[in-house]
């Protein structure tokens, strides 16, 4: 942190008054985002160049989130309250309002904005995939995303769950949050069903697909502590172009989910919780289509040029709506 926090606070809490200001920028940052504080003189202009509604959902997000971002310097993660609220600032905002910004556009009926209680969990269920698969990339960093009140049930200290002979009860507290995460599949499927517009669904589909995938790959698995765990680029491409309706995308999770239930044992702490919550994610993700995996993807240069092609394809379809 290059900043010091007598500085950062109030330049956070104040910051949505510098999209008016078309002479705002700050150079004495040495983050390697600094380029945004550099030339936000351009980000600026844009903003003050948009449609009035969509100038006060961004500058009403940018506003609670820097608000946010203040909260936790002082506090750390001990609740999972802590961690939703956390989730909330940094994730659930961005969902609630693009979800405002795609009504006020039009393109989505007024409920897609109003219900911030669907775009907040949508956030949070990104949110939490990230901080749980970046475990040892924060513990190096010295961060903690991990609410205290889960990880303690297993271990003294957070950074403990690097040794391998604490890897027993490392898994177990990675698959109690893994649970946590799985409960917002509910509220996701919700969400998407509401969708109307292809090119919205498409943009909302595509995060909380990988996240699913990526959920998948996390449950059980020790190598979180280790390394980072990934999804095949392969495997990514092919759920990008295949996640464009809401049964492909029922069935994409309802394919990972599967995979999760099939690796939980009864021994685990959290079995019955993580039962509970695949059972309700199976119940909402019921469909006639198929999405299976193999383990063998084509390559990664095939698997771009498919995805560029189905997106000319898709903007082609686009463009022929319209006469010129």
């Amino acid at each position: 942190m290059t900043i010091p926090l007598s500085r950062k606070i109030p330049m956070l809490t104040q910051f949505h008054s510098n999209l008016y200001n078309a002479d705002w920028k700050f150079l004495k940052s040495q983050e390697k985002d600094k380029v945004v504080l550099e030339d936000f003189l351009t980000i600026s202009h844009e903003f003050r160049g948009l449609n009035k509604s969509y100038q006060e959902v961004i500058a009403d997000i940018t506003k609670r989130m820097g608000h946010g971002m203040t909260v936790f310097f002082s506090r750390e993660l001990n609740t999972q309250e802590d961690w939703n609220e956390y989730c909330h600032y940094v994730a659930g905002l961005v969902g609630i309002g693009l979800s405002k910004l795609f009504s006020a556009s039009g393109l989505e009926a007024t409920v897609i904005g109003q219900d911030t209680d669907l775009a907040n969990s949508m956030g949070l269920f990104l949110q939490k995939t990230n901080i749980i698969r970046d475990y040892l990339e924060d513990i190096i960093d010295g961060r903690v995303f991990w609410p205290k009140s889960v990880w303690s049930k297993y271990t003294d200290k957070l950074e403990d769950f690097r040794a391998l002979e604490n890897s027993g009860q490392a898994v177990c507290c990675l698959n109690d949050l893994v649970t946590n995460a799985l409960t917002h599949i509910p509220d996701v499927m919700e969400y998407m069903s509401r969708i109307n517009n292809q090119s919205v669904f498409n943009f909302c589909a595509i995060p909380q697909v990988m996240a699913i995938a990526t959920l998948e790959r996390l449950y059980a698995n020790g190598k979180v502590f280790q390394g980072v765990v990934k999804i095949r680029k392969g495997e990514a491409v092919r759920m990008m172009s295949e996640a464009t309706t809401l049964d492909n995308v029922k069935a994409i999770f309802r394919h990972f989910i599967l995979r999760i239930q099939s690796r939980v044992r009864s021994s685990d702490p959290s079995a019955t919780r993580t039962m509970a919550a695949i059972n309700a994610a199976l119940e909402c993700t019921k469909t006639e289509a198929k999405y299976d995996t193999s383990d063998y993807y084509i390559p990664l240069y095939m698997s771009v040029v498919l995805m560029v092609a189905a997106i000319a394809w898709h903007y082609l379809n686009l463009f022929s709506n319209y006469s010129y």
